[in-house]
């Protein structure tokens, strides 16, 4: 029998593929995917609009309960909608993923958020969650764990072409020293930090092309899928 819903993790820093795989995985196996850092970026993009210091612990935590943050597809695209409103397209700059790194680090908010991904798989048949914290916190006993690694040259290259496509003009140097700050926020923070969680499946992407991972993961994918299923006893 199926455990249902069956989820895959993917964590991993920023800039290590998480997105596009997690995207690639759940289009192929039919899954539903949930973008965990759209909701951060959600959060921090509230607290910006309405005027608060991005370190105000007090002020996020109080404002947090009055936040509906959803994630909707619409032909075929995921968006990002806070109280209704779609915000997809002002929450993708390099300033809004820091603004959501320092505020994933407050409990409140990562409280709500994790309740937030737990409640979007219920109901499916299979769901992939990508983030920073979904295989050692919000889903520690999911049955396939992920973990993506990446060199920071090869992740801020990676970062500059995405802002680019979108008419950005960045500096490599500038988003190198970014996802650097980044990586130690994420990983020292007190709450939920970023880490490897037990039994997860490292992949290094640094040398890999989206595809070339995303064939390797599947492969990875179907054989626990066989296992809980009761196909592959091995």
């Amino acid at each position: 029998m199926v455990q249902t819903p069956f989820v895959i993790t993917i964590d991993g820093p920023a800039g290590s593929g998480k997105t596009t795989t997690a995207k690639a995985l759940a289009a192929r196996l039919g899954f539903i995917y949930v973008d965990t850092g759209a909701m951060y970026r959600a959060v921090a993009y509230a607290v910006q609009s309405l005027g608060h210091a991005i370190d105000d612990a007090a002020a996020i935590s109080a404002l947090v309960p009055d936040l509906d943050v959803r994630l909707e597809l619409r032909d075929g695209a995921q968006h990002t909608l806070l109280n209704g409103e779609n915000i997809e397209e002002f929450i993708r700059s390099q300033e809004m993923s820091k603004a959501a790194s320092d505020v994933s680090a407050i409990p409140a908010v990562r409280d709500a958020m994790v309740s937030l991904q737990r409640n979007a798989v219920k109901g499916t048949e299979g769901a992939i969650l990508e983030g920073r914290d979904i295989g050692t916190v919000v889903f520690p006993d999911a049955p396939c764990k992920i973990f993506l690694v990446a060199d920071v040259r090869t992740r801020a290259l990676r970062r500059k072409q995405q802002l680019e496509g979108k008419g950005m003009v960045v500096d490599l140097s500038v988003i190198e020293r970014e996802i650097e700050e980044r990586d130690i926020n994420d990983s020292t923070r007190e709450h939920s930090p970023l880490r490897k969680a037990p039994y997860a499946i490292e992949v290094e992407t640094t040398n890999t092309s989206i595809e070339e991972q995303v064939s390797m993961i599947l492969t990875l994918v179907e054989k626990r899928l066989r296992k809980v299923r009761g196909e592959d006893p091995a």
